[in-house]
């Protein structure tokens, strides 16, 4: 199996702009998902701290945070990369996710890029037993459904 999925949206805004709407307004865009919640409390609010080093975090409605990654690249306007490690993935079962932002004439294409699910068994709760093919197809529809909120959330 090929383990990645590759999604791609354009924003009405430039990369910068578009980066820091990704990166400073994540929990006002992300949308919680049945089929990927992040717990089985949903998906809370999701925050980017610290730039490279840093984490991306989710507060539980009770005030729980969770790190559910690690921010491995922070380029404002051009890449952004991270962990993408929920608490229901072992430390081995790390996926990790590459974020890019081009510039095409007044706008910006996001590019998702999600690897690592061939390190996720297809029993574990997260692929729902689903085979590698339809995880995939799974994967990059969860994530085309967040760019759809990015790009309604900054006005398109």
């Amino acid at each position: 199996m090929t383990s990645s999925v590759l999604v791609a949206i354009r924003v009405p805004t430039s990369p910068a702009r578009a980066f820091d709407v990704f990166t400073r307004e994540i929990a006002a865009w992300w949308q919680p998902s049945d089929l990927f919640a992040l717990t089985s409390e949903g998906d809370g609010a999701l925050a980017f701290t610290g730039g490279e080093g840093g984490r991306l975090t989710a507060t539980l409605p009770d005030g729980r945070c969770l790190e559910i990654g690690t921010i491995l690249s922070w380029q404002p306007g051009m890449h952004l990369a991270f962990t993408w490690c929920p608490p229901a993935f072992d430390i081995d079962q790390r996926t990790e996710v590459h974020v890019r932002f081009e510039a095409v004439g007044n706008e910006t294409r996001v590019t998702v890029e999600h690897h690592g699910w061939a390190e996720i068994p297809r029993e574990h709760v997260s692929r729902h037993g689903f085979p590698d093919a339809a995880t995939l197809a799974r994967a990059a529809d969860w994530w085309r459904s967040e760019l759809q909120g990015l790009r309604r959330h900054l006005g398109g």
